[in-house]
């Protein structure tokens, strides 16, 4: 399937495969995704739409293995605080429903934080855009493409 992710990492030329993979509406975790796609949890990302007291939204791009550290992504953005938009409001926020969530080419160009551990490896796996289809690509690759900052975000669950 060709998204708009896909569109746009075409068009920069950007080397990448796609995996799909059966979806259960019941389970959405990236945990469950990796097994699906043949990769270890910590190298598949997770798309979280966040939103700061001062700066407003923006994504969080962390380990399946992990959670976000709000407090470690309020100190990268400058807001105070921090908090995960509602469930309800992601699809309206990215033009994504949960579980198809990415980076690359939502509704509107939020700031994006990618968490550190991605460059630890060679290839990284991040929604396409909806359900069942990751992209894997090189985390460099990502962090052009989706304009993302690198830093600590993400804590152990």
């Amino acid at each position: 399937m060709k998204t708009n992710a896909v569109r746009i990492l075409e068009d920069l030329g950007v080397k990448f495969e796609l995996r799909d993979y059966a979806v259960d509406p019941e389970d959405l975790s990236a945990e469950t995704v990796a097994a699906k796609v043949g990769l270890p949890a910590e190298q598949v990302f997770k798309t979280l739409v966040v939103r700061g007291d001062r700066n407003g939204v923006c994504l969080a791009v962390v380990p399946g293995n992990a959670e976000l550290d709000l407090k470690a992504l309020a100190r990268l953005t400058g807001d105070r605080r921090m908090e995960l938009a509602p469930l309800k409001e992601v699809q309206p926020l990215t033009g994504y429903i949960r579980g198809g969530v990415t980076a690359l080419a939502s509704k509107k160009d939020y700031p994006v934080y990618l968490d550190e551990t991605a460059i630890l490896f060679d290839v990284i796996a991040v929604s396409a855009g909806v359900r069942g289809t990751q992209i894997l690509l090189k985390p460099e690759d990502y962090i052009t493409a989706a304009g993302a900052t690198s830093g600590e975000i993400a804590a152990p669950k």
